[in-house]
């Protein structure tokens, strides 16, 4: 289940905000918290904010926990552009565009984090029986290997007799 926040006119640069965007991508919750915390980066306190406002959907709207949420997608785009200018030598003008951003961040619950753990239960089962795991692959191999040593010797018999 997708979780969405948005945020909309950021006075700060898209080219900007995507740094901090990109690091953070892919991120658990509390890991993702962390890091925006201590980005030195303008762009770090309005992610940290929205972050904490799509947290606050997935519990309000959708009754998910925090711990089982992890940042699947952010991105961001390009806001409207405010023109002004500047006025320069011999009665021209420069223009300054002071852009903005539009960012969505999409939460969503981890999928791959309950195979994880069935994996690591199913290790610690074949941990506790590893002497007969060892036993039937080395039977296996002793197996392969003499299948190998009688096609070889085959070969060489008939490459022999011809």
């Amino acid at each position: 289940m997708e979780v969405q926040a948005h945020l909309r006119n950021l006075r700060i640069s898209p080219r900007k905000v995507r740094l901090i965007a990109d690091v953070i991508r892919g991120m658990d919750i509390n890991s993702a918290k962390i890091q925006l915390e201590f980005i030195n980066k303008k762009s770090s306190q309005p992610i940290l904010k929205l972050l904490n406002s799509a947290i606050a959907n997935a519990k309000h709207n959708f009754n998910l926990s925090e711990n089982n949420l992890y940042i699947s997608k952010i991105f961001v785009n390009e806001g409207t552009t405010l023109k002004r200018w500047i006025p320069r030598a011999m009665g021209r003008a420069s223009s300054i565009n002071k852009r903005t951003s539009h960012i969505t961040i999409i939460l969503d619950k981890f999928k791959d984090k309950t195979v994880k753990e069935e994996k690591k239960k199913n290790s610690a089962i074949q941990d506790v029986d590893t002497g007969k795991i060892k036993e039937e692959k080395k039977e296996k191999i002793k197996t392969d290997k003499s299948q190998k040593v009688k096609t070889s010797s085959a070969r060489k018999n008939n490459i022999n007799k011809d």
